[in-house]
């Protein structure tokens, strides 16, 4: 099968999920930490979460991609 010309690569694809998640979830814990309910959460924690996020936006936009 040919690919369409507008359809990006999965690298494109998979950088822009990454970029968004990680967005959100660093908006939320800036809020979190703004409004003093992030402060007894461990440093460590919070990384996780972030690492996390990023391993999943990896996950889904390979998930995502048709052939």
């Amino acid at each position: 099968m040919s690919k369409k010309p507008n359809e990006p690569q999965l690298g494109t694809t998979v950088i822009l999920y990454i970029f968004g998640i990680a967005l959100v979830i660093t908006a939320i814990i800036i809020t979190l930490k703004g409004l003093g309910i992030l402060d007894v959460i461990p440093r460590y924690i919070i990384w996780a979460l972030i690492l996390l996020s990023v391993g999943l936006g990896i996950l889904s936009a390979i998930g995502n991609k048709t052939d």
